[in-house]
């Protein structure tokens, strides 16, 4: 909601990932990954392309951009500064997008199973999207790991891709697979390194219980997916109570 706020204040400036860190997270120590993460979370409750965006652009290097109009309030008072009515639209835009959030999370939990767990595709958000293939396979097997452990439920790759690009809300997703939790990641490479940012949602609520981050050397691209997978599911085994493998 703060990092929408800053945008929506800098409407057609650039923003950088600094701003948006000390603005969106004041005296909270955080990493980028925050903000990448928060980013791709709002381009999909906004149903917002990140290659022909429609609200928020990215600039490569730099940081991100609103792109989408925003404007003051029609009956606003004659009296009223520019920067005024700036924030005042910025935090209406924040509440239709909280309102809308809320309304796409509801979800009765008990009419799902509770030990179950769908893995969304993740987002490559390297410069010019070039790990596309390496994020497809963190995905793939991230399901195939998760598949294995006693008592969890995992829908195939074929569901979760079924939702890859497409802008849904998290909540309406979860419904649809039939699932409690969603996981969900992205993936940034950095000269000879990668970075797996991946987070566990209750489908529920919406809140985050999880999230990790790992750092690999990029040399041996399958050894480094199975061992992030290895990572990702041990960690995950206890924030769901799945049981241990026989």
């Amino acid at each position: 909601m703060r990092l929408l706020l800053c945008l929506a204040e800098h409407a057609g400036e650039v923003v950088s990932i600094d701003d948006l860190l000390n603005q969106a997270w004041p005296d909270v120590v955080v990493t980028p990954d925050s903000v990448y993460q928060a980013v791709a979370s709002l381009r999909r409750l906004l149903g917002d392309d990140p290659k022909q965006p429609a609200y928020i652009a990215t600039v490569p290097r730099l940081g991100y951009r609103m792109v989408a109009a925003v404007s003051p309030w029609a009956d606003r008072p004659v009296a009223q500064s520019a920067p005024t009515a700036m924030r005042a639209a910025a935090a209406a835009l924040c509440l239709v997008l909280a309102a809308a959030f809320l309304f796409h999370g509801k979800i009765a939990s008990h009419s799902l199973p509770q030990k179950s767990i769908a893995v969304l595709p993740f987002l490559d958000l390297t410069e010019g999207m070039t790990q596309e293939t390496f994020a497809d396979g963190m995905t793939e097997e991230l399901i195939d790991k998760l598949s294995k452990i006693p008592g969890l439920s995992v829908p195939g790759a074929t569901s979760s891709f079924y939702f890859k690009g497409k802008q849904i809300a998290i909540a309406d997703i979860a419904r649809t697979l039939g699932v409690a939790y969603i996981l969900d990641g992205s993936v940034r490479k950095s000269g000879a390194r990668l970075r797996v940012a991946a987070r566990l949602i209750r489908a529920d609520n919406g809140y985050v219980i999880w999230t990790e981050t790992y750092d690999r050397p990029l040399d041996d691209i399958l050894m480094v997916q199975d061992d992030i997978a290895g990572e990702v599911t041990k960690a995950l085994r206890a924030s769901i109570g799945a049981k241990p493998d026989r």
